[in-house]
């Protein structure tokens, strides 16, 4: 007697299993890595993103960028965005890399798995080869930090190869040089929260500097000091528009007009209590979180406060921790406020329009790097990629080890790992060999995308580090495999070693993934 199937979900549920559930993941994780494969590299290409309902544009090579823009449906491939987003948390670049990897080693399980090789056998050839790979990456790492000219030559390089991939690549030496004085000033701390970027739309982007201080993007109040130096600075978050009554739904009667003087009188006299109480700060320059009007404004302007309304709150958050102000509410208590201190705050014209520069800030090592270009796109674009830039250059500053980029670590990796899968028994030497293979196509990805052919590059390459030469790499810029070292294409260790440990972990879960189970989705009840 045959038993009717068990339902154990809800009607609208949905199961996948076996076979069907993990060529959903598999398929769902190399779509993924097909979609942001073509920006790998310095040759790769940007892709537009279109908001549907606000028609906003973002035009984009940055993998973490693209792939936290797009709505995806599949569970393997929110795996993958995942991983990019880790990576551009944890070091701020490599985002595409490590999709890329991720998914050529699912697109090599898949192989696999048609081979009829289990996942698990998979799992462990890939654990074992990612051990090798790791060890060989370890060894092939550098560290300069002992003579600071090498380590700021290390520095320079890391940056250049990171912008040779963006948008700022026709002026990577420029930007490079920029981003690593920037870093440089922190002095080993990763709070990027002590350099500012702003971007102003206008010249090209040569024109783009450093500066040291922090500029705020705001206008100095009406009649007041467009220049002081010696600056004691209070930073607030305090309504200064008090001379209407606010209270909300209260309604007023007077019977003459008198009495509504009176009221606007006693108002002002509010006002003009609270500036007195800020003023005994002992302060020079007042910058509030809201609007302030004119009345106080003008109250500020006769006691020679420079007053500066409505600055953006990340603006004030950056600009207390620069003074080593912080921001107050209340001012009944003078001796409790902590109060910033800058040498200069002056006026200062970009382009078109008037910012405010503190210079000598508290934080000695404070700067701003403004940025200038044809359009918002543009400038969007381009701090990102300094924004990557920086990111990878105070991890270096930490973690100061670097090894070769250009498809040279890869290619080291993927010799190691096929001399691992020669000496290694049973099935899981076809899984080790697969993990090699995933590592030799970031190159081929590179030569690819540069419009090289990638089957003759990468055989040479391949050649050229069995012949033990262990820094030969790609030189795009000339199609030909060239001495990384060379060229300075140098690539940060903490880097190179997240995309690896990420990438293969990342397979993992997918692999060992052979259920899927939808909820029914919450039905909406209708009134």
């Amino acid at each position: 007697m045959s038993l009717a199937p068990v339902q154990i979900f809800n009607d609208d549920s949905q199961q996948e299993r076996a076979e069907n559930a993990r060529l959903s993941n598999l398929i769902g994780a190399i779509a993924v890595g097909d979609l942001v494969k073509s920006t790998l590299g310095p040759k790769g290409m940007d892709k537009i993103l279109q908001s549907g309902s606000s028609h906003d544009m973002l035009v984009t090579n940055d993998g973490a960028t693209i792939l936290k823009s797009i709505a995806l449906d599949n569970a393997a491939a929110k795996v993958l965005v995942n991983i990019s987003k880790v990576q551009d948390d944890e070091v701020g670049d490599g985002t595409t890399s490590v999709c890329v990897l991720a998914s050529e080693l699912l697109r090599q399980a898949e192989q696999l798995i048609n081979q009829k090789i289990h996942p698990q056998t998979i799992i462990d050839g890939y654990r074992l080869a990612s051990g090798v790979a790791y060890t060989a990456l370890s060894k092939a790492a550098v560290d300069h930090s002992a003579d600071p000219a090498r380590f700021r030559e290390d520095l320079v390089n890391i940056a250049r190869t990171t912008l040779s991939s963006k948008v700022l690549s026709h002026n990577k030496d420029h930007f490079a040089a920029l981003a690593v004085d920037a870093v440089l000033r922190l002095k080993g701390s990763t709070n990027l929260e002590h350099i500012q970027i702003i971007k102003k739309v206008g010249g090209k982007l040569t024109d783009s500097y450093l500066d040291e201080g922090f500029i705020l993007d705001k206008k100095i109040g009406v009649n007041q000091p467009k220049r002081i130096e010696n600056v004691k600075i209070l930073v607030a978050n305090t309504p200064m528009d008090t001379d209407k009554i606010k209270i909300f739904g209260a309604r007023l009667k007077v019977d003459t007009t008198g009495k509504l003087a009176e009221l606007e009188r006693a108002e002002r006299e509010k006002m003009r209590q609270k500036v007195d109480k800020i003023k005994s700060h002992d302060i020079n320059c007042f910058v509030n979180r809201q609007l302030i009007y004119n009345w106080p404004e003008q109250l500020f302007a006769d006691a020679g406060i420079m007053a500066i309304e409505h600055a953006d709150f990340t603006g004030v958050e950056r600009l207390a921790l620069v003074t080593g102000s912080e921001i107050v509410s209340t001012f009944d208590h003078p001796e409790l406020v902590k109060v910033g201190h800058c040498d200069v705050i002056e006026e200062i014209i970009i382009g078109e329009d008037r910012l405010i520069k503190f210079s000598g800030v508290a934080a000695g090592n404070a700067c701003t790097i403004v940025l200038r270009g044809a359009t918002n796109q543009l400038l969007d674009e381009a701090e990102r990629s300094i924004h990557d830039a920086l990111c990878v250059l105070s991890q270096t500053v930490k973690e100061p080890r670097t090894v070769l980029g250009g498809g040279c670590s890869e290619t080291l990796m993927s010799k190691v790992v096929d001399e691992l899968a020669a000496t290694t028994p049973g099935k899981q030497a076809v899984a080790v060999e697969a993990f090699a293979r995933a590592l030799r196509q970031i190159p081929t990805i590179l030569a690819d995308n540069a419009g090289f052919d990638s089957s003759d590059l990468v055989a040479k390459l391949r050649a050229a580090h069995y012949e033990n030469h262990r820094t030969a790499g790609l030189d795009m810029v000339n199609g030909r495999v060239a001495d990384m070292q060379e060229l300075g294409i140098t690539e940060s260790y903490k880097l190179k070693r997240q995309v690896l440990l990420s990438a293969s972990e990342a397979a993992e879960m997918v692999l060992r993934v052979d259920d899927i189970i939808r909820c029914a989705p919450r039905q909406r009840s209708r009134a």
